[in-house]
Formats: structure tokens, sequence, C-alpha cells
């Protein structure tokens, strides 16, 4: 089964480049975006998928929909701290524009819930579970570290949805979140160079040993919530594990301060 690649060009960079976007260029490419969303093709039937279509479906949809609704108060205010000690106080429009697509992906799947008549749901424990690992720390790297993961795996997540199902409404959602989720991985992946910048290889080696313990923990912990749901769209655990790896394994790799030219 052949993966789903998002064609979403380098934001403000030529071919062959290799350089941390400015604040500026994100913030013009979450405003341009916002503008171009693609039409979905509601309607007025519902999803237009058949219960036995949306029966292993129907759990996962619930809860990754709770996911990716937040007020987005706890990241923001690590984004200001961010932003005071990088000189850059623009970086903090970046994270509200950020939360805000984050946001709208919710909106989305909530009225994929709505018109499937299926009732969003309130908590979910894994759900649960992320939150606290998010809020429990405000230091902005311990943030994003396992943002990037969730949003690696939910590259293969929403590839596996819209394999699933023949709904043109959900798979045209899919197809959105998915074009918007490869910028968002760039962009935590660069900050986090940013951060890795000034340490030393000893201790970058370190940190992404540590990655790769919480990348497991991560990648287990979806798949045991969400197994029926990648299934359904073709993943058997070993290719969801090899997928998992191939895809966070090129965002370590934009993690790599050594992979761009500083000025």
């Amino acid at each position: 089964m052949r993966e789903s690649t998002s064609a979403t060009p380098a934001i403000g960079q030529r071919a062959g480049e290799r350089r941390v976007r400015s604040t500026e260029e994100w913030l013009a490419y979450f405003r341009l975006n916002a503008r171009r969303q693609r039409k979905i093709p509601w309607q007025s039937s519902g999803v237009a998928a058949s219960p036995a279509e949306l029966a292993p479906l129907r759990r996962s949809l619930q809860a990754w929909q709770l996911g990716e609704t937040s007020d987005g108060r706890h990241l923001a205010a690590s984004a200001d701290r961010f932003a005071a000690a990088t000189g850059d106080p623009a970086y903090r429009e970046v994270i509200d524009l950020f939360i805000r697509e984050e946001q709208r992906h919710g909106a989305l799947l909530g009225r994929i819930l709505d018109d499937a008549g299926i009732p969003r749901r309130q908590a979910d424990w894994g759900d649960t579970l992320f939150r606290r690992l998010r809020y429990s720390i405000t230091d902005i790297e311990v943030w994003t570290t396992p943002v990037v993961m969730v949003e690696v795996l939910a590259m293969i997540y929403y590839n596996a949805i819209r394999r699933a199902t023949g709904s043109p409404v959900l798979r045209a959602v899919c197809a959105q979140i998915l074009a918007d989720e490869v910028p968002h991985v760039q962009l935590q992946c660069e900050r986090l160079a940013v951060l890795f910048r000034h340490r030393s290889r000893t201790r970058y080696r370190a940190t992404m040993l540590a990655h790769r313990v919480l990348f497991l923990a991560v990648m287990l912990l979806v798949w045991v919530g969400h197994h029926r749901a990648l299934r359904s769209g073709g993943y058997s655990w070993t290719h969801y594990r090899r997928a998992a790896y191939a895809k966070m394994n090129r965002a370590w790799q934009r993690m790599d301060p050594q992979r761009y030219v500083w000025t």
C-alpha cells in the first residue's frame, strides 16, 4: 500500500536550500493557508457512509476529534516564554494561527460526527494522558516533542481513515487535514532545531535517544486506541510501525541543527 505524500511546498525555501524559515514566512504561510482551504462537499443527507463502514471508525473518530479540540492556553503560554527568550515576539502570533488551524480540524471532525449521528465524546483516556503530559511541564521543548510525534502519527491515521471510507465528505476532510499536517510537523521540527542549535553533540544524541523511547510509547498508545480504524485503512501492526518510523525518521532529520545553514 502506497503512503500518502501530501505535496506541500517548502515554506519560503528554494530547492536545495537548508535554512530555518523566519517567523514572517510562517505568518505568511498560515494566513494564506487559512484562505485556501479545500471545498468540503457537505451533504444534507449526512456523510454518505454506511453503518458498516463507520462501525470500526466510530470510537476512533470520537477520540481523535476530542484530541483536536483545545483552547491552546498552555501552548500559548509556552510560546510567550520562547518568544521572550529568543527575542522573537511575533512567534506568539504564529502559534495563535497554528492553534486556530488545529481547532479548525476539530471543527471539521465534529461536523463529521454530528452529520453521522455520532455523539461527541467529552473524555477519552488517550486524550487525558496526552494532555497531562503536555500540561505538566511548560517548557517549549518538552511541549513540542510529543506534539511532533502525534502529528507524525496523525498523517498515518488520516491516510487510513481516507482509505477506509468511500464517503466524499470524510475523504475530503482527511485530505485537508493531511495537507495541513505536513507544515505543522515542519514548523515544530524547525523550532526544535533552533533549541538544539547550541547543544553539544553528546547532549543532542542523548536527547534523540530519549525521543526514541518516547516515540515508541506514543506509537504503541495510538495503536492500542485506534488499531481498528488503522486496520480498516489497510494498516497491519507491521505496516503501521514501519510507516511510523519512516515518517518520524524524516522528522528527526529536520530537527538536527547540522542540517541547516545558520546566519
